[in-house]
């Protein structure tokens, strides 16, 4: 049974990657953990030690926190009313990334899911704080939905990369059981760098090759930055989610900190899947 992590504030957006999550694991027997954390907003040495002003203040968010996670367990379970799926609720005081951290380890999670807030820009997205410490910290693949996503099937499945690693069957699972599961199409896209792959890059794209089989076509782009790349595919390929492996031969730490992509634009206006490092 696959373990999937929801975490929610309870916005638009966090219900939104919510209902992509039980959507595209319709078919799947998946136990989904609906996980609300709360922090008091005076948290301070004051609140440790029992200010007057502050005791119970804890119990009052816990018991909010609650609620609202029962509310929408059974708005899920009567709109969704799926015999494969089971839901159960997690609340905690403590931060996002640190009670998802806790929980992908003490549950054995296999997937994390959640929505991010979009930029100023329309059709840009700004990963927020809790986001990329998420993605930088989880121990399994993060899926992150944008706002205003409308539901679609992943028929077109985008997967960048550099041939810069050896890929792993287990490490790519995730992206195999969407793919099996929805007939999808994966289009491995590698941006040349004016060079000729090096054996080991070969080697890499053989296994790779092997791995994904007859579900794979496979991309070679002129030399160009990586999300332009990406943004050029996007607009001539309709494209239903994004996958990207997260290691330190690829952009994912450049996307997340060079203040210069947020002056591109990572024009993502679909699911986004990455995988830790291998």
């Amino acid at each position: 049974m696959k373990r999937i992590l929801l975490p929610t504030d309870f916005s638009d957006n966090s219900i939104k990657a919510i209902s992509y999550a039980l959507k595209i694991f319709k078919n799947a027997k998946c136990k989904f953990y609906l996980m609300h954390t709360y922090m008091p907003p005076v948290y301070n040495a004051e609140y440790l030690v029992g200010s007057p002003g502050l005791i119970g203040l804890g119990d009052v968010m816990q018991e909010t926190s609650m609620t609202q996670l029962e509310k929408l367990k059974s708005r899920l379970e009567k709109e969704y009313n799926n015999p494969n799926h089971s839901i159960v609720i997690h609340t905690a005081f403590n931060t996002l990334v640190n009670e998802v951290m806790e929980t992908v380890e003490s549950e054995g999670i296999h997937l994390v899911v959640m929505g991010t807030k979009g930029a100023t820009g329309a059709e840009e997205i700004l990963f927020g704080t809790n986001t990329v410490h998420v993605i930088r910290k989880a121990n399994c693949p993060v899926l992150v939905v944008p706002p205003n996503f409308e539901y679609e099937n992943p028929l077109e499945i985008l997967f960048p990369t550099d041939y810069e690693i050896v890929y792993k069957q287990e490490k790519l699972s995730p992206l195999l059981e969407i793919a099996n599961e929805h007939g999808s199409q994966i289009n491995v896209l590698h941006v040349s760098t004016g060079y000729e792959l090096t054996p080991d890059q070969e080697k890499q794209k053989k296994g790779l090759e092997k791995i994904l089989g007859n579900k794979a076509l496979f991309h070679d782009v002129p030399n160009n930055e990586i999300i332009d790349a990406i943004n050029a595919f996007q607009s001539k390929e309709k494209i239903n989610l994004l996958v990207m492996v997260q290691n330190k031969h690829t952009f994912m730490e450049r996307l997340f900190i060079e203040p210069v992509i947020k002056k591109i634009g990572f024009h993502v206006t679909i699911p986004f899947m990455v995988i830790p490092q291998f």
